[in-house]
């Protein structure tokens, strides 16, 4: 059998740690913009997606570690995306990136990592994967919400709670000021999409 450090498996898992470390700290550059515009629980759902792409990364680590031991150094060849710009460009940017790693990048890598007999990997790509792909769509809607002035309005009334004091009102939009405690309307929890989950 193949030494581990020679399969193609052993370097996507390096490409994936230095992808998913990126995400995270570029999604920590996002939601600092979202705080500049005082959308708080904007940036939180972006903090949070940030915690969730280190916690990936750790994953890819450890079956490194798991595999091979500690390593001075992996070299391989990879590109990684570079972007700037407003808030909602780096929303869009990041909808982008997480389609590729859940429909193109991570399917790839689970499908090699199964060819060469890794089947951990294999299913650890494919759970990322669905993990990202519900990141895509929280991205997305996000941009398109902060874009279309809509990310405090729906269409039916609905139940806005202020995520500082817990105030709760339903309506068709999110009051501009808490009531209560003047928290502005960046403070009001957020009502995020998701798709149906793998059983």
């Amino acid at each position: 059998m193949i030494e581990f450090d020679k399969t193609e498996t052993f370097y996507n898992l390096a490409r994936s740690f230095a992808g998913e470390c990126q995400a995270g700290m570029r999604y920590q550059m996002i939601a600092k913009l979202a705080m500049q515009e005082k959308l708080k629980t904007l940036a939180d759902a972006v903090r949070t997606i940030a915690k969730n792409e280190t916690l990936h990364a750790t994953q890819f680590f450890n079956k490194i570690i798991e595999k091979t031991g500690s390593r001075d150094n992996i070299e391989f060849d990879a590109g990684y995306p570079f972007h700037a710009g407003t808030l909602v460009e780096g929303l869009k940017f990041a909808s982008t990136d997480e389609k590729n790693e859940s429909e193109d990048i991570y399917p790839t890598f689970a499908a090699t990592a199964q060819k060469e007999g890794f089947e951990d990997i294999a299913a650890l790509y494919r759970m990322v994967a669905d993990v990202e792909r519900q990141h895509k769509i929280v991205f997305q809607y996000l941009c398109d919400a902060v874009k279309n002035g809509t990310l405090y309005k729906s269409e039916s009334p609905i139940l806005w709670i202020c995520s500082e004091c817990g105030y709760m009102h339903v309506a068709e939009e999110a009051w501009k000021t808490c009531p209560l405690c003047k928290a502005g309307q960046g403070y009001v929890d957020l009502h995020l999409p998701f798709e149906g989950v793998r059983k």
